[in-house]
C-alpha cells in the first residue's frame, strides 16, 4: 500500500519521512501512567488532528526514519525496526516484513547512497535497519555509511549488569543491529556533549528515555530543525512535559530532557521533526502562556 511521503525545505535540505509502520495498540492511559481523560477535552483539535485512530480510544504511533538531502552528502536519522528480526519480548516489532527499502528507494535513493546514519539512541525501534540478513549474517544495510552513535548507550546495553527484564530487547538489538556495524568497522561512537559530530549536526543530550539518548540540531543557512528522538513519543507531552510514558527508562532526567527539549525548540523556531508523532511528524512548538503547544506542518 503506498504511503505519503511528507519532505520539508530547512536551508539548503530536504528532508523526507521515510516510513516504517504505524501502531495503534495503546490507549492514553497505557501509554501514560499519569494520564488525566480531561485531558483531550481541554484541547479537543488534538484527536481530531491525526494522532488517534478511527475509535478516538488508541494513540497512533508512527515509526519512520528522517532522510536529508544536502549538495555532497546524503543523512539517515534513525532505521527503524528492520526485517526479520527476533524480537520475543516486542511482540509489535517481532519479525516484520515491510517494504521500509522501497520506500527509501521512492525517495530516489538506494542503500549505498547513504553516507551517515545518525542514532538518537539504540534502541529496537531505532536501529533496526542499520542491518539486514544475508545468508546467516546479520550485515551492514547502508554498506557506505558512518554509523554515528553514543558510547555510553553502547556500553550500558552491552554490560551483564544492566541485562534486566526491561533492557532484554535492547540486549537483543545490539547484537544483531549494532554490534555487526562496529565489526565492520563503520561506526563512530562519540560523547554527546553538543558538539557536532559532522558538519552541521550537533547531537544534544536529552538522557532519561535511554541512558544516553541524544536530539540532534541540524543547520542549514539560517534555518534550525531538530530530530527530537524518544524525549517525545506523543503531542500530548508538549502540553504536559511531566508526563512520562512508560518506555522512559529514567523517569526525573526525562522530565528534565524533555524541559529543555521544548524550551530549545520554542527559543529556536526550530522545525521539530519527531519519531513517533503521527500525521506528518514535523511541526512547531511554541509559547501558549505559561507552557507549550504544538502546531503539526
Amino acid at each position: 500500500m503506498p504511503v505519503e511521503q511528507h519532505y520539508y525545505r530547512i536551508g539548503r535540505a530536504k528532508v523526507t519521512r521515510i516510513e516504517e509502520l504505524m501502531l495503534s495498540n495503546f490507549t492514553p492511559a497505557a501509554l501514560f501512567p499519569d494520564w488525566n481523560p480531561l485531558f483531550l477535552a481541554a484541547i479537543p483539535d488534538l484527536s481530531r488532528s491525526g494522532t488517534m485512530d478511527e475509535s478516538e480510544e488508541h494513540v497512533l504511533l508512527s515509526v519512520h526514519s528522517w532522510l536529508i538531502e544536502e549538495p555532497g552528502r546524503t543523512i539517515l536519522i534513525d532505521t527503524g525496526v528492520g526485517n526479520g528480526k527476533h524480537r520475543p519480548y516486542a511482540p509489535f516489532f517481532d519479525q516484520l516484513n515491510n517494504p521500509f527499502i522501497e520506500r527509501l528507494e521512492a525517495a530516489g535513493f538506494a542503500p549505498a547512497d547513504i553516507n551517515y546514519v545518525l542514532l538518537t539512541h539504540l534502541h529496537v525501534d531505532h536501529v533496526g535497519w542499520n542491518t539486514h540478513l544475508e545468508g546467516d549474517r546479520w550485515v551492514p544495510t547502508f554498506p557506505n555509511a558512518r554509523y554515528i552513535f553514543s558510547r555510553v548507550e553502547h556500553a550500558y546495553f552491552t554490560d551483564p549488569q544492566n541485562h534486566t527484564e526491561r533492557n532484554r530487547t535492547s540486549f537483543q538489538v545490539q547484537k544483531d543491529s549494532v554490534d555487526p556495524i562496529i565489526e565492520a568497522g563503520l561506526a563512530d561512537l562519540i560523547e554527546i556533549d553538543g558538539s557536532e559530530a559532522i558538519e552541521g549536526f550537533a547531537f544534544y543530550p536529552t538522557p532519561g528515555h535511554s541512558v544516553g539518548h541524544a536530539s540532534i540540531g541540524f543547520r542549514s543557512g539560517n534555518e534550525l530543525a531538530f530530530f527530537a528522538g524518544d524525549v517525545l513519543h506523543w503531542p500530548v507531552e508538549v502540553y504536559q512535559p511531566e508526563w512520562n510514558t512508560v518506555f522512559d527508562a529514567f523517569p526525573e532526567e526525562a522530565r528534565k530532557s524533555r524541559a529543555w527539549a521544548l524550551n530549545f525548540a520554542a527559543s529556536n523556531q526550530a522545525t521539530v521533526f519527531t519519531s513517533h508523532f503521527p500525521a506528518s511528524s514535523a511541526g512547531d512548538i511554541f509559547r501558549e502562556g505559561s507552557g507549550f503547544g504544538w502546531r503539526f506542518r
